[in-house]
């Protein structure tokens, strides 16, 4: 497996950040890949965008951040307007 990056976003409060913390844990306990998750959310604590990354590979990563993404869900369309850029090439 290549490089592999998913982007996670919705509301705050849809649950975003925790499937992102829970697809990086089963790609470390599963298929033992390198994995690395990150996430934003706006000060709200309900309602505002929120972001969770994830990103999987069987090499070392080198950069931690989704840059075209794989796989894209978006749950709202502001969380779309906000981080629905998908430029996978």
């Amino acid at each position: 497996m290549s490089r592999y990056e998913i982007r996670l976003s919705g509301a705050g409060g849809q649950g975003m950040i925790l499937a992102g913390i829970i697809l990086a844990e089963s790609g470390v306990m599963v298929d033992d890949l390198n994995v690395s998750q990150s996430q934003s959310y706006g000060p709200e604590s309900r309602g505002g965008a929120s972001r969770a990354e994830v990103v999987f590979d069987e090499d070392q990563i080198d950069f931690p951040k989704v840059i075209k993404p794989n796989l894209l869900v978006c749950l709202t369309q502001e969380a779309f307007n906000q981080y629905g850029e998908f430029k996978k090439y």
